[in-house]
């Protein structure tokens, strides 16, 4: 069984061309339905090679049948299309272009009645070297050939076949046979293809063959038969010592790089040289002792003897008319006398000197007549000297379009050396060879017109590229899609110009959460360029490269949105990328910095920000809070805060207080937070004075012997003092316990707390007969010294009163309340009972809104109220000053 046929892949032509007008209809018909000519010419080959691959010949072989079917094979001549039905011409030697058969005669007689002309205008030649010497060449390789060799007959391509007939079914100009051409290297095997344009592929069969150095044989195909083993080569080099270190080459070894100290021939000199230069010579003269034994040897360094002396035997006169045998080397010759007679370097004249030692004169000075190169003009002139008129060539040279010019031209006029640079017809090169007769040759050049991604292509002449059109390429588009789609949007072929839009949904997220409904409106790859082959004259816009990411627009969708101050109850239904914002009718009703009260104005927007302390601080967008603190302190503390209304803690109390002790004998001072914030313990103890009570016993007008305490004074009825106690007329005394006092007044029926510290005592002792004269006696003289005055200022036991109670009582009438503050406190009473009304008034009318602004009408009603309690005060400051 025969392995399997890989067939390249159909070849997309142009759609126009197969559309002639001198086209027969079966030839049309026939490269629409037989479009694998490619595989049928190249099926014997796969064949016999059994390869999977196209070698780059079948590839070269593959558009030169592309350009052939397609209707784009021109002849490079006339610039005309090569129709089936013309007869052509192959350069089966060179480039295999084709051409019409009566363009490439017209050319080849031509070009070989030029060079015949050329060289006949040179040299006098017969006709049978002048056939020789003519030659023409091809139009696009400039391959030459012989006159003998211009074509005569239309021949297929393998050349075996004249005037092959036009058959459908087979390939134009072709003979549908195998084309048995000896294939290239001269390996002894033929073309296995059916008869086809261009070069015959590599040879497919299988020899055996080795390498370049020969150390690998291996089975490989004909055309690739000489390899490299990729070894060492290992050959012997030239110099016979060491071997070749190159990987397997093709050719001879290069020669031996190795490094030696090496002798120069003379051996006086050793260096360090490469092995291939270990020959050398060095500068120093040889300078030794010849056989003579008289002159030394002043040849350069050499190997072997250095020879016999030159000047030893037969010896003679400088001009050599007379020889002189037997003469040492070293004596001088003599001179003979004659004429020198040796030829002189203008090979006509000799030397008219007499026998001299040196050379001759170099110049010539005997007189002849002479004529120019040109024979225009003659002159008498030393022989040495060339004679040149100044008559300049005005024969037109090869060209036949510029005049040689040169001065005193001897005929034989030089080509033309300036360059043709006249415009061929392909309108798009200039003439580069060398300025010639006739019509210019052909633009050898070849354009290939392909896709966009260069994978489908053909070649077609220059100077006709701008009727072709791009071949249809199978193969996807390469161009990766830049939106967000690219791994799931449809593939296209490849094309030029800019890829077709992406018709999916964008379905982008904005920031809002939404999704884009648009359709995509991502970013496009750059266009490819349009199908051009000559570059317009105009200067094109540069598109600008798509940036991807280019943004979505903005968000269409409808949301319900707050107003500024975020009221519930107040949204409105808005687009979502509007970022508009409203008020509302509402108070603002948040809370002041104060973190107390709540703003009273209309809503609006709050300005947060960060203040270095990391906290959030609110503008001034909220009304500021003026009211004083209300805040109950901790501690308890009867001190009201001194600052305005302001949020946390209020700061600690720092107002003096005093506190008198428990008996009353001296007043402390204390800190209002340091007092309260103690225990009440503590407190009791703190407001001891430490020293003894100062307080007088109820039922005695002794003090508390206990220390300073709180309280009652303990057991009052037991003071243990001493007391004096008298008869009635004073006489008597003795000395009681005060308690033994308050018992015999108690046992005399009245209380101890009625008498008076002038009479504690007096009148406990009863009276003896010894004291009742005295006091009569006292009691006269008493009353004989009583003043009336001081009988009316007898104090009243029932209407005593205490200086304590005296003193307070002054204090209470000097405090009696003036008529100012009377009207003052009467004012005060109406305005209360207003704004009372008016908060009432307030709280009805407004109640539908909620109790943000109740509390914020209640506010502002107990803040006017300040203000007016501040005024008045203020006002009775003032009447005091002046009174």
């Amino acid at each position: 069984m025969t392995s399997p046929i890989h067939l390249p892949p159909p070849l997309s032509s142009p759609p126009d061309s197969n559309s002639d007008s001198d086209t027969p209809s079966p030839t049309t018909s026939a490269s629409l339905l037989h479009t694998d000519l490619c595989s049928t010419i190249f099926r014997s080959y796969i064949e016999i090679s059994n390869s999977k691959h196209f070698s780059p010949d079948l590839a070269k072989i593959q558009s030169f049948l592309t350009s052939s079917r397609s209707g784009a094979l021109s002849c490079l001549i006339c610039l005309d299309r090569i129709r089936p039905s013309d007869p052509t011409w192959s350069c089966t030697s060179g480039c295999s272009a084709v051409f019409h058969l009566l363009c490439i005669q017209s050319w080849a007689r031509q070009s070989s009645d030029l060079a015949a002309s050329r060289a006949a205008s040179r040299l006098p030649i017969s006709a049978s070297k002048a056939n020789e010497i003519s030659l023409w060449n091809c139009p696009k390789c400039r391959l030459d050939y012989p006159k003998t060799l211009i074509p005569k007959t239309y021949l297929c391509f393998c050349g075996k076949l004249e005037n092959p007939p036009l058959d459908p079914w087979i390939l134009p100009h072709s003979c549908g046979e195998i084309c048995n051409r000896s294939l290239k290297h001269n390996c002894g095997h033929f073309c296995l293809l059916l008869c086809h344009p261009g070069p015959c592929p590599s040879c497919p069969k299988l020899v055996k063959s080795r390498c370049f150095c020969g150390a690998v044989e291996d089975v490989r195909r004909c055309g690739f038969k000489d390899f490299s083993c990729n070894g060492v080569c290992s050959g012997l080099l030239d110099c016979g010592k060491h071997r070749c270190g190159e990987i397997c080459h093709e050719g001879g070894c290069p020669p031996c790089k190795a490094k030696g100290v090496y002798k120069c021939q003379c051996g006086r000199l050793e260096e360090e040289r490469e092995c291939c230069n270990r020959d050398f010579r060095c500068g120093t003269p040889c300078k030794k002792m010849l056989g003579c034994g008289k002159h030394l040897c002043e040849r350069g360094c050499h190997v072997g003897e250095c020879g016999e002396c030159l000047l030893q035997g037969k010896r003679s006169c400088p001009c050599g008319k007379r020889v002189y045998e037997g003469m040492a080397c070293d004596v001088l010759v003599p001179l003979c006398g004659a004429t020198c007679g040796k030829m002189l370097s203008c090979g006509y004249h000799r030397c008219p000197e007499r026998c001299h030692r040196g050379p001759c004169v170099e110049t010539c000075r005997v007189v002849v007549l002479k004529s120019c190169r040109c024979g225009s003009l003659k002159k008498e002139v030393p022989c040495c000297q060339d004679l040149a008129c100044e008559r300049k060539c005005q024969t037109l040279r090869d060209c036949g379009r510029h005049a040689c010019k040169r001065r005193c031209c001897d005929g034989d006029c030089p080509p033309c050396s300036e360059v043709c640079d006249r415009r061929l017809r392909c309108k798009n090169h200039k003439c580069p060879a060398p300025c010639h007769r006739g019509a210019c040759a052909p633009c050898p050049l070849m354009v290939t017109i392909s896709c966009a991604c260069g994978e489908t292509h053909f070649e077609v002449p220059c100077g006709i590229e701008m009727e072709q059109k791009p071949p249809k390429c199978p193969k996807p588009c390469l161009v990766t899609p830049l939106c967000r789609h690219g791994s799931i949007c449809k593939p296209h072929k490849c094309h030029y110009g800019a890829c077709p839009p992406c018709r999916l949904i964008c379905e982008e997220e904005y920031p809002c959460g939404h999704k884009c409904k648009l359709r995509c409106h991502g970013p496009k790859p750059p266009a490819n360029p349009e199908f051009t082959l000559k570059p317009k004259k105009k200067k094109l816009n540069k598109q600008s490269d798509c940036t991807p990411g280019l943004p979505c627009p903005p968000c269409p969708e409808l949301v319900w949105r707050p107003c500024v101050g975020e009221h519930m109850g107040a949204e409105r239904m808005m687009i979502c990328s509007h970022k508009a914002e409203f008020s509302c009718d509402y108070l603002c009703g948040n809370p002041l910095p104060c973190g107390n009260h709540y703003c009273t104005k209309t809503c609006h927007a709050l300005k947060i920000g960060s203040s270095s302390l990391g906290r959030h601080e609110r503008g001034e967008s909220c009304e500021y809070c003026d009211l004083p603190c209300q805040k109950e302190r901790q501690p308890t503390c009867p001190h009201p805060c001194p600052q305005h209304c302001h949020p946390g803690e209020c700061p600690p109390c720092k107002v003096l207080i005093k506190r008198s002790c428990h008996c009353g004998s001296m007043v402390h001072v204390f800190e209002c937070l340091y007092y309260n914030s103690l225990p009440e313990k503590e407190q009791i103890a703190v407001r001891s004075c430490r020293g003894p009570c100062h307080r007088k016993l109820p039922y005695c007008t002794h003090l508390c012997p206990e220390i300073c305490h709180p309280g009652q004074c303990p057991a009052p009825e037991k003071c243990s003092k001493k007391v004096t106690v008298r008869c009635g007329c004073q006489t008597l005394k003795k000395e009681w316990l005060c308690q033994d006092v308050q018992a015999a007044y108690r046992g005399a029926g009245s209380d101890p707390k009625d008498v008076y510290k002038s009479q504690y005592g007096l009148g406990l002792l009863p009276c003896n007969s010894g004291c009742r004269s005295k006091v009569q006696v006292t009691v006269a003289d008493l009353q004989q010294r009583k003043s009336p005055v001081s009988e009316n200022k007898e104090p009243d036991p029932e209407s005593y009163v205490p200086k304590r109670r005296k003193r307070r009582n002054q204090t209470k009438e000097s405090k009696q309340i003036s008529r100012f503050q009377k009207i003052t406190a009467t004012v005060r009473r109406i305005l209360l009972f207003v704004i009372l009304l008016l908060a009432l008034a307030a709280a009805i009318y407004y109640g539908y809104k909620g109790i943000n602004m109740k509390k914020n009408l209640v506010l502002r009603l107990l803040s006017l109220a300040g203000m007016i309690r501040e005024w008045v005060g203020m006002e009775k400051l003032r009447f005091a000053l002046k009174s």
